[in-house]
């Protein structure tokens, strides 16, 4: 119970770096759902890297960011492939509260991909320890990737 209670408080305070993006796509369709997570206040720092101009003292709150610029800065640092082509997304939904940022995204893509590519640049400028997790589950594929600031792209066969 202790261990448990030490982890959560830990955790509260995150010292750790990490990002989690899940990718799904059912077999036979040609729709990719990802999902993407992330602390508020990393994104804010990255942000400001990624856009100068803002302002997070002034921007506490990323509602006042628009969804187009939040999807750009995603879209930006986090490229995927499918067969060797890059795809384009769309925002489908932004959730925020005090801690985190959660997007969905949806991508068109092929209904039998044979080869899979991501790059995540998300906050690999900022943290020397970064770590950017994907999980994968593409037409009954399942695998999990940890991207980091040495090995930011991962190239796998779907089987």
């Amino acid at each position: 119970m202790l261990k448990v209670l030490i982890l959560n408080t830990l955790l509260f305070f995150h010292p750790v770096h990490v990002t989690l993006i899940t990718i799904n796509q059912a077999p036979e369709s040609d729709t990719l759902k990802v999902f993407f997570r992330m602390y508020l206040d990393d994104f804010l720092r990255d942000y400001k890297l990624y856009n100068p101009d803002f302002e997070p003292e002034k921007n506490s709150k990323t509602n006042e960011i628009p969804d187009d610029l939040i999807k750009k800065y995603f879209i930006d640092r986090v490229q995927i492939y499918i067969n060797h082509k890059l795809l384009s997304g769309s925002l489908s939904n932004v959730s925020i509260d005090s801690y985190e940022i959660r997007l969905d995204l949806v991508y068109h893509s092929d209904k039998k991909p044979r080869n899979f590519k991501i790059r995540n640049q998300i906050l690999i400028s900022l943290y020397s320890d970064q770590s950017n997790m994907v999980y994968l589950n593409i037409n009954k594929y399942e695998d999990a990737i940890k991207l980091t600031v040495d090995r930011f792209e991962e190239e796998l066969k779907v089987k």
